[in-house]
């Protein structure tokens, strides 16, 4: 392939893929159904988000959405937040993936670093399922409690969560890598009752035993009453420092035939997911039953074009959104493929040759790896059978056209590379593929049918062909409900709601061109965003200054479309200590221990002060937009500044930069 660039046409699907599609299959729904005739996806997806209510009523309908009681209407008002979404219906997300119950494919294929591929049929997902619920059930466990569960990316996890849907339960989830704090942070905002724990896991070759974690978290969560504790390090005989606690081998053998799914509002809370600002505590975000029952229907359906034959995979772990999206391909009857372990071990090929074994059709992974493969020189279509590839997905952050180039000309040539972007705020993506659309380097194919995404500029106006702040001018289903503990929705409304009243900012860089193509250009703000998963500022310097030879910190993100994710980190010394190989291998061992590995600085450099405005807040976006290349009149109001000498520092450090 010669040399590309933004928007080089790369892949045009046949007339026969566009013939096949799921998409296409709907607009056909649509002229017999209800007299609608559109000629192009973008005529489309302007309907959808002009004439809301009688989209979200197709979908409904062209699903098939079992519900014992109808709805009244599709949407009581537009206002955001509070918009209020198929009131009076009554269902359940877990009785939607049970309908799809067939013995001729599995429900989930499983691969961990020890152990060969395994499948679970449907009957055995089903049985399982039922008996963890009749477990939780006999443990108290009732419509609207919180289950939250410490645990890797096992078919275990997945039976606990679906468990805990039929019951009409609230989940929430973290990865076993991260800490104490960081799972804390979390969980003791939501005072659950039952935690689905794990003794430790495999990865990258190594055992970590996290009982003393499951120890630390149930001394620290006053309301949990049981544990459920998965074992996958021990043989479950040492257990005796864990308190109310029951193996899952002696859960499983709970007396169930049938999996009762209790009927809950279409708004009742289906799970708790966490999304991390610069300041205080990681957000609890709570999404609906119906919401994202009828979101991950329409993503997965018309946009991932995913069928019951397809068998479906993203790499992943609990604690990003990621997890959960990929559990709901169960509700298109896809086979959905589970991978737990180090994406490099024992080499950079692990999940090509998963890919081959598992006859992937659609092979989902973070714009980082893709990259990782590319500088690792791998071709993975000429050592791996991959012809039944159909797609491949890349999130977590922008991917470059050299990226897109590397898939199709190392990957294979004929499939549709769909890079989508969302977040964790909606579990979502709001652009995203159409399979009906070419693609081009550099950009996601189009705004996602129901999402009325724009670019707007300072002033409020949407603007084409300019990058400008990602915003959601109308409601979508899956928005959340509302954060928990939130008196009078105070910390929801400040995080979408205030640079444009009433309509929502997620806090990317987004063009928008003329043919409807999209390019994310990174964060706005200064959440961290490492690989698909946001941290907040706040958590990382929690962790780094209760380091004692550690006064203050500055941590910010250089991730930038075509870079690779980038984050160095800045402190301040207090007197007597040395920034030396052992002090910043016990500040990467804090972070990694008490956040995540993931969120390990790339480089940590020693400054004399943090720069900080004249109420004393550390200023993060305009060093962000020095170290990139802006001048400091241009990032920074330094008459606003309490020390703005600071800024010389990165200001010499950005010319460096610019230097290598």
């Amino acid at each position: 392939m010669s040399a590309i660039s933004e928007g080089t046409l790369l892949w045009e699907p046949s007339a026969a893929v566009k013939e096949k599609t799921n998409l296409n299959h709907y607009i056909k729904w649509l002229e017999s159904e209800r007299g609608l005739t559109f000629q192009s996806y973008h005529k489309l997806w302007q309907w959808s988000v002009t004439d809301l209510e009688r989209f979200w009523a197709s979908m409904w309908d062209f699903f098939g959405v079992q519900a014992s009681k109808g709805y009244a209407n599709v949407l009581t008002d537009r206002n955001m937040p509070g918009a209020d979404w198929f009131a009076g219906a009554e269902l359940n997300y877990a009785e939607h993936v049970f309908r799809n119950m067939n013995d001729e494919r599995p429900a989930m294929l499983y691969k961990s670093e020890d152990e060969q591929i395994s499948e679970l049929g449907w009957q055995e997902l089903y049985d399982k399922t039922a008996a963890i619920a009749s477990t939780l059930k006999k443990l108290g466990v009732k419509r609207g409690d919180r289950v939250v569960a410490y645990m890797p990316h096992i078919p275990e996890t997945i039976i606990a969560f679906l468990a805990c849907a039929s019951l009409g339960a609230v989940w929430s989830s973290c990865s076993p890598d991260f800490g104490s704090p960081s799972v804390l942070d979390r969980f003791q905002q939501i005072e659950p009752t039952v935690l689905v724990a794990v003794d430790g896991y495999r990865w990258n070759g190594k055992v970590y035993d996290r009982r003393q974690v499951v120890a630390e978290l149930q001394a620290s969560l006053p309301t949990l009453q049981q544990t459920l504790l998965v074992t996958l390090v021990t043989d479950g005989s040492q257990v005796d420092d864990l308190e109310n606690t029951l193996l899952w081998d002696h859960a499983l053998a709970a007396p169930a035939t049938t999996l009762d799914f209790e009927q809950v509002p279409f708004s009742h809370p289906l799970w708790v997911l966490y999304s991390s600002g610069t300041t205080g505590l990681p957000k609890p975000i709570v999404q609906g039953q119906g919401g994202i029952l009828l979101e991950h229907l329409r993503a997965q359906s018309l946009h991932l074009d995913l069928k019951p034959e397809d068998r479906f995979f993203w790499y992943t772990s609990t604690g990003w959104m990621m997890w959960n999206f990929l559990a709901s391909g169960l509700l298109l009857g896809a086979t959905i493929i589970l991978y737990n372990g180090s994406l490099s071990y024992p080499d950079m090929d692990v999940l090509w040759q998963l890919a081959q074994d598992t006859e992937m059709t659609y092979f989902g992974a973070s714009a980082a790896y893709i990259s990782a493969c590319m500088k690792a020189g791998l071709e993975p279509g000429r050592h791996f059978d991959l012809h039944r590839l159909r797609a491949i997905g890349s999130t977590g952050s922008p991917l470059s056209a050299q990226g897109f180039k590397w898939v199709y000309e190392c990957v294979h040539h004929d499939l549709a590379l769909e890079s989508v972007s969302g977040g964790t705020d909606l579990c979502t993506a709001f652009v995203g593929g159409c399979r009906m659309l070419p693609v081009h380097a550099g950009e996601i194919q189009c705004r996602v049918l129901g999402a009325n995404i724009q670019a707007f500029d300072e002033a409020g106006e949407s603007v084409i062909d300019q990058v400008g702040e990602l915003v959601i001018t109308q409601p979508m289903p899956s928005m959340p409900l509302f954060f928990w503990n939130d008196p009078d929705d105070k910390r929801y409304k400040a995080s979408y709601f205030d640079s444009f009243p009433g309509i929502w900012r997620h806090g990317d860089w987004i063009k928008i061109n003329q043919r409807g193509g999209c390019v994310i250009y990174g964060r706005s703000d200064s959440t961290i965003n490492r690989y698909g998963v946001r941290m907040g500022t706040s958590e990382i310097y929690q962790a780094v200054e209760k380091i004692a030879e550690i006064a203050d910190s500055l941590a910010v993100d250089l991730e930038a479309l075509g870079q690779e994710s980038y984050m160095p980190l800045f402190v301040v010394l207090r007197e007597g200590a040395t920034l030396d190989d052992a002090l910043k291998e016990k500040i990467k061992r804090t972070i990694r221990q008490d956040i995540s590995p993931r969120h390990v600085p790339s480089e940590i450099l020693s400054i004399d002060q943090v720069p900080r405005t004249l109420s004393g807040k550390k200023i993060e976006i305009p060093i962000r937009k020095i170290l990139m290349g802006h001048s400091p009149r241009e990032a920074a109001n330094l008459d606003a500044m309490s020390n703005p000498e600071s800024i010389q520092f990165f200001v010499d450090l950005a010319q460096k930069m610019s230097q290598t």
